[in-house]
């Protein structure tokens, strides 16, 4: 008897380089994307690749009656479960991937004669509120839950409940009545009579940072075991704290290439857009200037932080992170960049001055710290901001006027703001930020065609973070 082992795998393959890493030979990957494929076929040359829609590929052709299915990992697309999807409409051709799982589970019994010896899943969190959509592509609240059930129960021994008799014919199967799927893709109803698969189930959300990944990425993880066995789950290695004994998160700084500290915001032919410019000021005050222990990048010149390019949800607020802690959740599209503030000394002459005198004059060129004062007065906004052309107003006891006068105390010693840069983050940073190897090839495919930036950051946003599939495959293999 042959063991195969398959990955339904989405973005990059990282579920395919974690299998391997936990000592499963992946045989056979699916994904729908020919770009997909060129980038896993590259880091998985030995896997043979099929590029197909997961609800229409037949295993019939790559697998025997002799074969046995030992692991199958299967990452159906999550974005219509997202709550990243907002108020959105979402779109039922996506939300029902899950029944293409059940799908090949099903047709490997029949070509095989067992069911996968493991199955595991990945997907987001909201995938447990799985429910019929409106005629305008809204969850049915009051459903909220009931298809994400039909699933599990059919995947299980569990009771399935029917809310849907109507003599709907499935656009999928053209078998009126007797849909394979369970789940009409034209009513979004379920059908009554699939059979039960009678795996061992479990499921539970994990943080990929628990498990020594630079990244707060959380999923919900689901087991599926036909050996009868007790399905488990890895105990974190990690923590925010690093109490109990678990090491500390591995901060995003880790992986930052410090070299590269982008541009200054002031030197450019053509000015950030307001909201980049306000999101990077109350970054700094938020990250730098009211921070306890603000980031110091490694040739102590200059202090950082990351802030997202998504709209913030409430009026001032600063939408972004410290670097000292691990990534937040990489989407398709970058949406993170590196802010570096450079510092200097500060002294009551040259480039500072005291904090009990009028404000020294304006200066037009870049980096002055009059200009870095002139635009967070201006961003900041909100009631006690004053113009530069006035003296200095009443000085706090905690030099408030750091807000306009970029007075810092890092470490007990006082430092102005002489200059601002940007960059977005590099695909490279992000793909070690979802815990991908250094080694792992991302820009190019194995023909050596190079791939777009945009092509790369998606590859991995749509990712499993490697790490994840190891240690949860482990905990379940180990016999």
């Amino acid at each position: 008897m042959n063991i195969k082992n398959i990955d339904c795998f989405a973005g990059g393959g990282g579920a395919s380089t974690g299998m391997e890493e936990a000592g499963v030979r992946v045989d056979i990957a699916i994904n729908h994307d020919p770009m997909a494929i060129l980038m896993h076929r590259t880091n998985h040359p030995d896997t043979l690749h099929l590029t197909e829609d997961i609800f229409e590929v037949d295993l019939s052709k790559y697998l025997k009656a002799t074969d046995k299915v030992g692991v199958m990992w299967a990452s159906p697309d999550c974005t219509s479960h997202s709550r990243a999807k907002g108020g959105q409409p979402r779109e039922n051709g996506l939300r029902i991937l899950p029944w293409s799982v059940y799908r090949l589970c099903k047709q490997i019994m029949d070509i095989t004669g067992e069911l996968p010896q493991f199955l595991f899943m990945e997907n987001v969190e909201e995938i447990q509120k799985w429910c019929p959509l409106t005629d305008e592509g809204k969850p049915v609240a009051k459903m909220e839950g009931e298809c994400y059930k039909c699933f599990i129960s059919s995947m299980t021994t569990g009771d399935r409940k029917v809310f849907c008799d109507k003599n709907y014919t499935c656009s999928s199967c053209e078998n009126k009545n007797n849909c394979i799927y369970e789940y009409c893709i034209d009513c979004n109803y379920r059908y009554a009579n699939v059979a039960h698969l009678r795996f061992n189930f479990g499921c539970t959300e994990l943080c990929a940072a628990d498990y020594g990944a630079p990244t707060t990425r959380k999923r919900w993880y689901a087991v599926f075991r036909s050996d009868g066995k007790e399905v488990k789950f890895p105990k974190p290695t990690h923590s925010k704290d690093g109490s109990n004994g678990l090491k500390k998160w591995i901060p995003v700084s880790t992986v930052i290439d410090w070299t590269d500290l982008g541009k200054s915001i002031f030197a450019r032919k053509k000015p950030l857009a307001e909201a980049t410019q306000r999101r990077i000021a109350n970054g700094i005050r938020k990250f730098i200037i009211n921070a306890e222990d603000p980031f110091i990048v490694p040739e102590k010149e200059a202090t950082a932080f990351l802030i997202q390019y998504h709209g913030e949800t409430v009026k001032g607020d600063a939408r972004g992170q410290t670097i000292n802690e691990p990534l937040q959740t990489i989407d398709t599209s970058n949406r993170y960049a590196l802010v570096t503030a450079f510092i200097t000394k500060f002294y009551k002459t040259g480039v500072g001055q005291g904090c009990d005198e009028p404000l020294h004059t304006i200066t037009t060129s870049p980096g002055h710290f009059g200009l870095v004062s002139a635009f967070l007065i201006k961003y900041y906004g909100g009631d006690g901001v004053q113009s530069v052309q006035e003296p200095l107003h009443t000085i706090t006891t905690k030099d408030r006027f750091g807000l306009v006068n970029i007075v810092l105390d890092i470490h007990g010693e006082k430092y102005v703001i002489k200059d601002i840069f940007l960059r977005m983050l590099k695909p490279e940073e992000l793909k070690l930020a979802q815990g991908f190897p250094q080694n792992y090839v991302i820009n190019k495919d194995y023909m050596g065609k190079k791939y777009p930036v945009k092509e790369q950051v998606a590859r991995i946003g749509n990712s499993v973070v490697p790490v994840m599939a190891k240690v949860i495959i482990m905990a379940n293999l180990k016999e």
